[in-house]
């Protein structure tokens, strides 16, 4: 017995010695390691990378931008049942513990015993605060001393922050795969919802991620998915979180997961989004841009978007095809499986188009297949999808080049031969001509044929289009070529083209506001220009190479005359006309050479846009922008473009005081019966002059054609009251688009279609008329006051005090001392043979 009361003593003193030497030892390592623990305070000011998010005018999503798609969301914006998916996937105690589980360290420890020398991954026992610690903290060494370090400062985190801050801190921090951060990206990315959408199955398997996202990928390894998810389900309901019935039920549903795309989410808005990514990162820089969460509300009008893109892209196609076919993208070889070769051929991801490989071919008719679509795993589609071309879906094509060049093409097989890679859509049966149709034969189709597809090619042609509200410079749509994918380059906003004669308008303006009315008479007749400093003598000349006497400013810009615009510019004074095309904002610094009035110096179409914004509102100046405002990641606005003071604002109860008023400070360009005049006669290039291929929009629209030398471009700006638009086509790297292409001819049908799709359920409007003008009947060819008996009498605009007169001067007419010709002349001049400068007319 006293051997046995020794022998306990002894036990009892061994482990009271052990318990000594181990408290001390355990006191000396938290010692040790605690010395240089990081300072977990920072997350108290946790400001995690988020992304900015950029959003149409009415609120739906253009395109996001980040290095890490993260969304922050507090703690109280995210569901009950989110947070208890996750707490029963990663940390059934979370609630209970003090930041490190010794229960959950046990049961891995007596697991990892079972399992050693089975090769399978030895479970780990980290609750959710030490996975805050090691994410934010002390990184992802696996070591022991890293794993201290992680209880340790997961023990000091949960005596500073509250448990829901921890969890907060979490959910925002954690990588969830496809590049998704935190769980509100992640509910975006996987199944485009919010978190207040995710149903039971969803919100299971993204809670089933953390561990190992790749390994858990929805294509990839889709089955060991779905059995991590039910296994989070099954944890769910074992913690009582889901009744048992729902939780069979979430075990039997689909894993049905739809990524998001990353770039712009607005079919055709590419060019727009990246518009405004360049800004974001000119003003605020990279960091803020990718990292700073801001949040940009745009100008773009979707609707109006699409109508832009479609505009622009059947104009651009429109013309390519009337130069005829340039050949295939590429050849393949068709024996085998021709699917997958077709498949690594690069087809343009922003065009509705198909790419196709020609199988075979006759004179009537190819055979093709379409380029198999890929899974969202990204495994090609087994499935091979084959259709017809027959010589209606070609017979638009003729040789672009060779000897055989602009001769059309008579079969199938001259143009499409085995392994050929071309573009394709479906065909669309013309609609039928009623003039044309027989009596008794069955009505045509109308539509898409199936099976049956039209040959495509890519316009090598560029072009650009643009709208934007003239009132504010807000710009609504904004299209920079024909596909985003294939080239990055910003016509609409980075080429520096001519304008031409779109410039005109200008010119004309400089003088209108100078004391010239629409009716002022310029001699349109021969002139020599000595350019000086041994450039020679500049003798310019109309498009029709023809000259037509004395006609009035309206005319010259409805007939868009080249010589009454020298003649007028070298009357007015370069200097003014450089003064107000800077003022107008479309160049900084023109040269003061005649040759310039007529739009020989180079600019973008948005200057020109909001340029011709000017007439349209009035005279106002207005500052293009892509942008309302932008909030940051804490929703204060830290810009905006409506900069309008707003005066009686600040009131903070109705005591009978005026209302609000908005004070527009903008610069006034030019008088606004001046605006009027210049849109009163661009009303005339479209009702009977350069642009009349826009008059069936049918409603008041003023515009102006634009072809530069040799054609090398094209342009028509046109207005209405409510939205300015603007179009140039022509060659990346200048060249003729082709002798007698005009503005007229090209770039004002897609300015017509695009106004008639854009304006088609709004009533017509007509433009404003100024106080102060009056509208007096004139006779259209002289310019003077109508008389009885006059066949072309139209009204024209004139401001106080310059109504016209029954005689008239005329700009460019001298006498035969070279002075000024001027006064009583009669309204049979039309008839006289008068000398001017250049000879006889």
């Amino acid at each position: 017995m006293r051997f046995l009361i020794r022998f306990l003593g002894f036990l009892f003193a061994v482990g009271t010695i052990l318990f000594v030497v181990g408290a001390v030892a355990a006191t000396g390592l938290i010692w040790h390691y605690s010395k240089d623990l990081p300072d977990y305070s920072q997350l108290q000011d946790y400001e995690p990378p988020v992304m900015t998010r950029v959003h149409a005018s009415d609120g739906s999503l253009v395109a996001e931008y980040a290095k890490e798609r993260r969304l922050y969301l507090p703690i109280q914006a995210i569901p009950k049942s989110v947070l208890e998916s996750f707490i029963s996937a990663e940390d059934k105690n979370f609630y209970e513990h003090g930041g490190v589980d010794l229960t959950s360290i046990a049961r891995a420890v007596i697991s990892n015993i079972e399992q050693y020398g089975t090769g399978r991954r030895p479970q780990g026992a980290s609750t959710i605060t030490q996975q805050v610690a090691k994410n934010f903290l002390v990184g992802a060494e696996t070591s022991y001393t890293r794993k201290i370090k992680e209880a340790l400062l997961a023990l000091r985190i949960e005596r500073a922050y509250s448990k829901d801050k921890i969890l907060e801190l979490y959910l925002n921090e954690i990588y969830l795969g496809l590049g998704a951060y935190g769980i509100a990206a992640a509910s975006l990315i996987y199944f485009d919802k919010s978190v207040h959408e995710l149903t039971i199955p969803e919100m299971a398997y993204l809670a089933a991620l953390p561990k190992a996202p790749s390994n858990l990928h929805p294509f990839r390894h889709r089955d060991r998915a779905v059995e991590r998810r039910n296994w989070v389900i099954d944890r769910m309901v074992e913690n009582g979180y889901i009744k048992r019935d729902e939780g069979e039920a979430a075990k039997k549903a689909a894993l049905n997961v739809t990524p998001r795309p990353t770039g712009a989410h607005i079919f055709a808005a590419e060019y727009f989004a990246e518009e405004v990514r360049r800004e974001l990162y000119e003003r605020y820089g990279e960091k803020k841009l990718y990292e700073g969460g801001l949040s940009v509300r745009t100008t773009l009008n979707p609707k109006i978007q699409e109508i832009a893109k479609k505009s622009l892209t059947e104009g651009l196609v429109r013309y390519d095809e009337a130069q005829g076919w340039r050949g295939p993208v590429a050849q393949i070889e068709v024996s085998g499986d021709w699917g997958a070769k077709l498949a690594d051929v690069r087809a343009l991801s922003d065009i509705k188009w198909r790419l196709a490989v020609v199988l075979e071919s006759d004179d009537k008719a190819a055979r093709i297949g379409l380029q198999p679509i890929r899974e969202p795993s990204g495994q090609l589609s087994k499935e091979r999808e084959t259709g017809t071309i027959a010589f209606d879906g070609m017979k638009w094509a003729k040789w672009a080049t060779g000897p055989d060049k602009g001769k059309a093409i008579k079969s199938v097989r001259q143009v499409l031969n085995p392994g050929d890679v071309v573009y394709v859509d479906p065909y669309i049966e013309p609609k039928p001509d009623p003039k044309t149709a027989a009596k008794n034969s069955p009505p045509a189709r109308e539509g898409p044929v199936p099976g049956h597809w039209r040959l495509r090619q890519v316009p090598e042609v560029g072009g650009a289009i643009a709208a934007m509200d003239p009132r504010t410079g807000r710009v609504l749509a904004l299209v920079g070529g024909f596909s985003f994918d294939e080239s990055q380059f910003n016509r609409a906003t980075q080429a520096l083209r001519q304008p031409g004669s779109s410039f005109k308008p200008f010119v004309y303006a400089s003088a209108l506001d100078n004391g010239y009315t629409p009716s002022s008479v310029v001699l349109d007749a021969p002139i020599e220009i000595d350019q000086g400093a041994g450039q020679g003598i500049w003798r310019p000349e109309n498009y029709s190479r023809q000259f037509y006497g004395p006609q009035t400013l309206r005319f010259g810009i409805e007939q868009s005359r080249n010589v009454m615009t020298v003649r007028l510019a070298q009357d007015v004074g370069m200097p003014l006309i450089v003064e107000y095309a800077k003022r107008f904002g479309i160049y900084d610094d023109l040269p003061p050479y005649l040759s310039y009035a007529l739009g020989a110096g180079e600019t973008t179409l948005v200057r020109m846009l909001a340029g011709y914004s000017i007439f349209d509102n009035g005279g106002r100046k207005v500052k293009p922008t892509l942008v309302d405002r932008i909030q940051d990641r804490y929703g204060r606005t830290i810009y905006k473009h409506d900069d309008r003071e707003c005066q009686g604002c600040e009131g903070k109860q109705w005591s009978n005081q005026d209302e609000p008023s908005l004070v527009d400070r903008r610069e006034q360009v030019i008088d606004p019966m001046t605006a009027y005049q210049i849109t009163s006669m661009m009303e005339g290039v479209v009702q009977r002059g350069t642009g009349t291929r826009v008059r069936d929009v049918g409603r008041p629209v003023a515009g102006k054609t634009g072809t530069t030398n040799d054609e090398k471009d094209v342009w028509f700006m046109a207005f209405t009251p409510d939205i300015v638009v603007g179009v140039y086509l022509g060659y990346d790297k200048p060249r003729s688009l082709g002798r007698g292409v005009t503005g007229g001819q090209y770039a004002a049908p897609i300015v017509g279609d695009f106004l008639k799709m854009t304006l088609a359920d709004k009533p017509a409007q007509p433009f404003r008329v100024p106080p102060g003008i009056k509208l007096i009947r004139i006779n259209a060819k002289t310019g003077l006051r109508a008389q009885p008996g006059d066949e072309r009498v139209i009204l024209e605009a004139f401001k106080p005090g310059t109504q016209p007169s029954d005689s008239y001067s005329m700009i460019g007419l001298t006498d035969e001392e070279g002075r000024p010709f001027g006064g009583g002349i009669s309204q049979d001049a039309d008839r006289a043979i008068l000398r001017g400068p250049g000879g006889l007319w």
